[in-house]
């Protein structure tokens, strides 16, 4: 089988660097449509599972706009909790940010999570939607998520940065009822 896992299109909140996490459900900016119609229509694909997020909403829909849109609840973004919404210079002398950052963003969040439920709570959404897919005979399953969510499902939360509109493409193999990603996965955007 193989995967596209496609990060949605800027929105105001990236474009200003904020962290923009699952509770914050905005559109689309103008550079995030311009990316969109850079990146080119595909009119082979017959469906995209989604974050249930409007912004990946979006980019699935002018992406892809002849697929039926699949939301998947737990691929949403990380939740910042405290954090959400605000900049990395607005809370460079906030305790809580900076207790959170200097252990490698790996605790939880105050009013939001860790990246261990994160990574989990992705990872068990895809793998799920991705046995159910090959169950289906599916050959391809096209995702648009969030950065975040592309990394914790590629093992490399720092080391798998994509930028809006960008994306990974690579094989799933199955053992069984696992799904196993392998080590092919290459950029798209």
């Amino acid at each position: 089988m193989r995967l596209v896992l496609l990060r949605h299109a800027a929105t105001a909140g990236n474009e200003e660097h904020r962290y923009v996490g699952m509770r914050t459900d905005e559109p689309l900016s103008r550079r995030g449509v311009e990316q969109c119609a850079r990146f080119g229509t595909c009119t082979d694909v017959d469906k995209v599972y989604v974050s249930p997020m409007l912004r990946a909403r979006q980019t699935a829909e002018l992406c892809f706009p002849r697929a039926r849109i699949l939301p998947v609840p737990g691929l949403e973004e990380f939740d910042f909790g405290d954090f959400e919404g605000r900049t990395p210079d607005q809370m460079e002398h906030d305790a809580a940010y900076r207790t959170w950052v200097d252990g490698n963003c790996e605790g939880q969040c105050p009013g939001g999570e860790s990246l261990k439920d994160f990574v989990r709570r992705t990872k068990d959404a895809l793998f799920g939607l991705l046995r159910a897919a090959n169950k289906r005979g599916e050959e391809r399953v096209v995702v648009v998520a969030h950065g975040g969510t592309i990394m914790a499902a590629l093992d490399g939360f720092y080391n798998k940065h994509v930028g809006n509109c960008e994306g990974y493409e690579g094989t799933v193999r199955f053992e069984g009822d696992i799904a196993i990603l392998c080590d092919d996965f290459v950029i798209r955007g």
